[in-house]
């Protein structure tokens, strides 16, 4: 379907649309093969690249948007795709780099949110409901998304921010490639019913041709279809599916997939860094947010990693298992200060830093061994009373001492408000 079929209603430059309720994000990597291929050869930025099997025998895997102007699609014949762009270079697919960068790409969603749906390896649903409190609106999580990917991993991706998962989707679709479109609650039926019969999900050639014969050819026409009809000719299953869609009705939420048990939490630098003493900060807020999120999901964590991504790129990472699982903050920062200490890196320069908890088990009836410099109350009761305080009072209301910078330290209300421990 061409982007150029749909459109959202028109608004002045000022007045942003509104994502109020919109917290289904659906993230596409655009033109994702091809993308990554071209890391490795950027002076092919620009041109016509296919992705595919060099004989003519093959399929293309993907091509940049300067072949698919030429009519060059995924999927077809690398025959018929050197007869239509036979200026474009042809480079063969390299699987393990672009699992690499899936993985990497979906572990960037992971610190976003823990409900992860993912599609394939270059697209996933996200819902970010849980997520606004501590990172914005769901257009800023969106662009997040957007800057992050791009920053660590040099690809671009499109994003459609709404309130379903249909409309994420087709969202994402008109903002391609490299755009954010968000499509507000009040506008999803007006932006659903201007589409031809195909964009409805599930709509397949076969059910199209049903629809056109019985002459509806947008969705507002299967909107205001009886549905009696829409039984009649696609069974009792598709008729109302297809009519609930045509009305911006999708019940169906985000299915988060777990490939990996794990909850941890990464930051990038806004400039690359090289002081020590910084890092073990970084490690230290890092360590106190994966042992916030790893105690709201009711779990203990058995294993501490960390990732450290120099200016590079180079990433490394270093795991470490503890003798019992743990959601105690001060247990995790000192494994992984430890973890980080053990490199040695000595003035290296450090664009990121992360700090991940993984082997997590059920909170409930896992063994808890106390520290032999636990103090009476003991370091799970203190990190509970944070929790508490941080739901009344906000993230970030409770932190460590050491994380609170020397402007806030000479505030004349310095005290009065936020909480160190």
């Amino acid at each position: 379907m061409s982007r150029r079929q749909f459109t959202l209603p028109t608004r002045s430059a000022d007045r942003p649309p509104d994502d109020t309720g919109c917290t289904v994000l659906h993230v596409d990597m655009d033109a994702f093969y091809a993308s990554a291929s071209l890391l490795s050869r950027p002076e092919l930025v620009g041109t016509p690249v296919i992705i595919g099997g060099g004989g003519n025998r093959g399929v293309v895997l993907s091509a940049t948007y300067e072949a698919r102007r030429f009519g060059v699609a995924s999927a077809m014949p690398m025959s018929r795709a050197r007869r239509l762009c036979p200026q474009a270079t042809v480079i063969a697919p390299d699987h393990h780099l672009y699992s690499q960068i899936s993985a990497a790409v979906m572990a960037t969603f992971d610190t976003i949110t823990p409900l992860v749906e993912p599609l394939s390896l270059d697209e996933a649903f996200l819902d970010v409901a849980g997520s606004v409190r501590r990172l914005g609106n769901p257009a800023r999580i969106g662009q997040l998304i957007r800057d992050t990917i791009h920053d660590e991993q040099g690809i671009t991706c499109s994003v459609g921010v709404a309130p379903t998962k249909f409309v994420a989707k087709l969202a994402s679709g008109l903002a391609k490639p490299d755009g954010l479109v968000v499509v507000p609650r009040d506008e999803v039926v007006t932006f659903v019913q201007q589409l031809p019969v195909g964009a409805l999900w599930g709509v397949g050639d076969k059910t199209e041709e049903t629809l056109l014969r019985l002459g509806l050819h947008t969705v507002a026409d299967i909107a205001h279809t009886p549905l009696d009809t829409l039984r009649r000719a696609l069974g009792d299953s598709a008729g109302p599916h297809l009519h609930d869609l045509a009305w911006g009705r999708d019940p169906r939420g985000v299915e988060p997939v777990r490939r990996e048990r794990s909850i941890g939490s990464d930051e990038t630098f806004e400039f690359d860094v090289d002081d020590p003493a910084h890092i073990h900060r970084q490690l230290l807020k890092l360590s106190d947010r994966t042992a916030a999120r790893v105690r709201a999901a009711g779990m203990l964590g058995r294993t501490v990693t960390i990732r450290v991504r120099f200016s590079d790129f180079t990433t490394i990472t270093r795991s470490r298992t503890l003798r019992d699982p743990t959601d105690v903050s001060r247990e995790i920062y000192e494994m992984a200060r430890s973890l980080y200490d053990a490199l040695g890196l000595q003035r290296a320069r450090i664009r990121l830093v992360g700090v991940r908890m993984e082997g997590l088990v059920e909170g409930a009836g896992a063994p808890i061994q106390g520290l032999l410099d636990e103090p009476e109350q003991g370091w799970r009761e203190a990190d509970r009373a944070v929790d508490r305080a941080s739901a009344r009072f906000g993230a970030g209301s409770v932190r460590p001492a050491s994380l609170i910078s020397d402007a806030e330290r000479r505030r004349p209300d310095a005290g009065r408000g936020d909480m160190h421990h």
